[in-house]
């Protein structure tokens, strides 16, 4: 007995005739015919009345009738079943990212995606935006976490919704811990620990404007936490993004906006035209359901 030929026995009895089924299952009428007496020769038992208008099922085809729901659902779920296995995807997922708030997205991101591929594990490569650009392009990191403006030649890439806002760090003792925001003239003079980026700080130099020539910039470093060591120790005024500010002792180092206020975009990137790993590119297509 064939699955097809159960299916076929089933859209006649939905339909109560051979012509309609046979317009459904796009088969000829005499083909579908012969497909039904056959099956009855087979089993060995009458399954239908043949009316005038209509066919209805002797009690032998009202038992067929509910095996055949029972062993093409079975047969449904099975290829289902059987469809996931081929879906089973294993492998690890390396991700470079900086100190940045958008980091803070990334356990969602991974919860979900495990709930579905559980034997996918993720390698997080912490490290400022150029190294993790380069090792992208070497094809050692999948995916980075980076601050805009993109290289949209190499790279595509899912903005993040939050933004990446620039403050000030200093010892709460410190005068300009009282003020709600920090502006240009505030930081005149003052030595300041700047990022080590030379775009990072052309983006800053446009902020300060004229300011930004008066500066005194006594430290540059690549990131955020070494800075904020400047700053709790007296040294200097932090100027970064707040991603780590989660991770900071308050008690030894707060952080106040700079005014106007300067924010930017993040983006999680990965090269164009590349061929990834299918956990790679699953996991592309889940960030881009969750953050679209």
């Amino acid at each position: 007995m064939e699955i097809r030929v159960l299916r076929y026995f089933l859209t006649v009895v939905q339909e109560e005739g051979i012509n309609r089924a046979a317009e459904v299952l796009h088969i000829t009428q005499p083909t579908l015919s012969r497909q039904m007496a056959g099956l009855e020769e087979e089993i060995g038992v009458k399954l239908f009345d043949r009316g005038a208008r209509k066919i209805t099922l002797t009690r032998e085809g009202m038992l067929l009738r509910r095996r055949a729901e029972e062993i093409l659902s079975l047969v449904q779920k099975t290829e289902e079943e059987l469809a996931e296995q081929e879906e089973l995807v294993d492998g690890k997922i390396v991700i470079g990212c900086g100190e940045l708030a958008a980091v803070q997205v990334l356990p969602d991101l991974f919860r979900t995606f495990s709930e579905k591929y559980p034997l996918v594990t993720y390698d997080l490569f912490t490290a400022t935006a150029d190294l993790v650009k380069e090792r992208m392009e070497r094809g050692l990191v999948d995916m980075g976490i980076l601050l805009e403006p993109i290289d949209v030649e190499k790279f595509d890439f899912i903005r993040f919704h939050q933004k990446e806002r620039w403050v000030v760090l200093m010892r709460p003792d410190d005068p300009l811990a009282q003020k709600e925001g920090i502006t240009a003239e505030d930081l005149e003079g003052l030595p300041l620990s700047l990022p080590r980026r030379p775009n990072v700080q052309n983006e800053l130099a446009s902020w300060f404007g004229d300011s930004f020539s008066r500066l005194h910039v006594l430290f540059t470093s690549n990131f955020p936490t070494n800075a904020a060591i400047m700053a709790r120790n007296g040294l200097a005024y932090a100027i970064t993004v707040e991603g780590a500010l989660p991770f900071w002792d308050k008690d030894n180092v707060v952080s106040r906006p700079l005014h106007p206020e300067l924010s930017g975009s993040s983006v999680l990137a990965w090269r164009r035209q590349q061929m990834f790993s299918p956990a790679v590119t699953r996991f592309i297509d889940h960030v881009k359901k969750n953050l679209g």
